[in-house]
């Protein structure tokens, strides 16, 4: 947004109300599990009675098609939908999915650094930074990934949700990893609660292993690959399985980059920073590159047929427990590709990786009782 300062000059529309259409045509043949149509019957029924909602869906449950026909609802309701959240990576693999099914309706996709979009858009998809510029707009707002940094740490974007809704428009929360203070919040103010413990096409979530990876950092440094993480990486080359190695520091990865490349010179790296992210995903989507370094900016957002995953330092502190089952929720999304491999390279197990291990196993009890062993 560029940079505003208390002598800023902010404007706000005083004019007439913008016309809204009524018509907003859904175009998705895809079919619903009982669990997802029950989530999306809830979800309609709280946006109708201005209700506040939690959707608590696993990694791969398919959250966004159960958004389709809430949203589909509030449109042709004459109301304004805004799909919020915190990071850019998820806002450009949502806009395009929406797009697709309403291909009627004007969407804007607000982000940094995001082209001119012309018109009124009634259905809005926007970084929780981009809520700065609305007021008192919105008739709907969805927060997806509303566990995800920094909005969970940033008191400043929460309070941007609360002034783009309208005074009382019904706030959505979407999340794989609710913190215990969303789940007691939505107990103790009685939000309609949605819970799909089990993805939609029917497999587990892949479990984590762990795999010790003593002195990986010194190891870099001298300018070697540990031979574990190398065996890793060169099996997924043979298989041509496409992957995403996560590093706890962005100097680690960089230091990292050039030994990767070695094995094979397409494998590159991304970070928050780095302007050739949004084409280095598409190029992996794409397979156009086998594999990406990176940090935790793609732990969630970003779903990629048959994509191996392993995290280098899983017992460093910015892997937190709900980071670490994110990061395993990339794996095994597709019908197709239902399984894979999540490994934790470590320099000794903490609790978070033990947290992270367990609630996963727990899910899948929640989902398959007696299958799931």
């Amino acid at each position: 947004m560029g940079r505003v300062t208390s002598c800023t000059d902010l404007l706000t529309w005083n004019g007439p109300e913008p016309h809204h259409r009524l018509s907003h045509e859904l175009q998705w043949e895809g079919t619903y599990t009982e669990l997802q149509l029950e989530a999306s019957q809830q979800l309609k029924e709280s946006i109708k009675t201005g209700r506040n909602h939690l959707i608590f869906a696993v990694c791969g449950a398919g959250k966004t098609e159960i958004l389709f026909p809430a949203v589909q609802f509030a449109l042709k309701q004459g109301k304004r939908v805004c799909i919020a959240t915190p990071r850019t990576d998820v806002v450009l693999e949502l806009y395009p999915r929406f797009q697709k099914v309403f291909p009627k309706t004007n969407l804007h996709a607000l982000y940094g650094n995001a082209p001119i979009q012309q018109g009124f858009s009634q259905l809005v998809i926007a970084t929780t930074h981009q809520l700065y510029r609305f007021e008192n707009a919105f008739d709907v707002v969805i927060v997806d990934e509303a566990d995800a940094f920094p909005y969970t740490y940033d008191r400043a974007l929460q309070q941007a949700v609360i002034k783009v809704k309208r005074k009382d428009a019904p706030i959505v929360l979407v999340t794989a990893t609710p913190s215990a203070q969303i789940v007691s919040q939505a107990k103790r103010e009685k939000w309609g609660v949605s819970f799909i413990p089990r993805r939609y096409h029917g497999y587990p979530l892949p479990v984590p292993r762990f795999e010790s990876l003593w002195s990986y950092d010194k190891k870099m440094q001298k300018g070697k690959i540990p031979s574990k993480l190398e065996e890793w990486t060169k099996a997924r080359l043979r298989n041509k399985e496409p992957f995403l190695i996560f590093f706890p520091t962005i100097q680690l990865m960089q230091k990292a980059t050039p030994l990767f490349q070695l094995l094979d010179n397409r494998i590159e790296s991304v970070h928050a920073e780095d302007v050739e992210r949004k084409s280095k995903v598409l190029q992996l989507r794409q397979e156009e590159v086998p594999g990406l370094l990176t940090t935790t900016i793609l732990e969630r957002g970003i779903t990629i047929k048959n994509i191996q995953v392993a995290v280098v330092g899983a017992e460093s502190k910015i892997f937190t427990s709900s980071a670490l089952i994110q990061i395993s929720g990339r794996v095994g999304r597709n019908a197709q590709f239902p399984k894979g491999d999540i490994v934790f390279f470590h320099h000794g197990i903490t609790a978070e990786m033990d947290e992270a291990r367990n609630e996963i196993i727990r899910l899948n009890k929640e989902g398959f009782g007696e299958e799931s062993k």
